[in-house]
Order: C-alpha cells, then structure tokens, then sequence
C-alpha cells in the first residue's frame, strides 16, 4: 500500500467517523448548546444598564447640589 492510499484509507476513516459524530449530535439534540453563554452576555448587559443608571443618577444629584451652592 501506497503512502498515498495510505493518506486515502486515513481521511475516509476520518471523515467517516465526524460524519457520525455529527449524526449523533443532531440526534441527540444539543438545542441548549451556548444557552449559558448567551445567558452570561444577558447578565452582563443588565448590571452594564443597572450601572448606567447609577451613575446617571449620582451624577444628577452632584449636579443638582453644585447648583445649589453656586
């Protein structure tokens, strides 16, 4: 045998089994896969927002003192 049919029998044999990798996922349904992920950037968003917010209103309230004073 060849190096050549050698190389052949190896990357059928390869994609043979990713193929069957990939039959079993679909199968099996990993729909959840990235659910966390996408969960976290949520959660990070909203304490982005809520921080936001915070300082909006901090910096509303300074202003509103400095206006006082002056």
């Amino acid at each position: 045998m060849s190096s050549l049919d050698s190389l052949l029998v190896k990357t059928t044999s390869r994609l043979r089994a990713l193929q069957q990798q990939a039959t079993r996922r679909l199968v099996r349904g990993d729909s959840e896969r990235g659910s966390i992920t996408v969960e976290q950037i949520l959660w990070v968003v909203a304490m982005i927002a809520l921080v936001g917010i915070v300082v909006a209103a901090i910096t509303a309230f300074i202003n509103t003192q400095v206006g006082k004073i002056a």
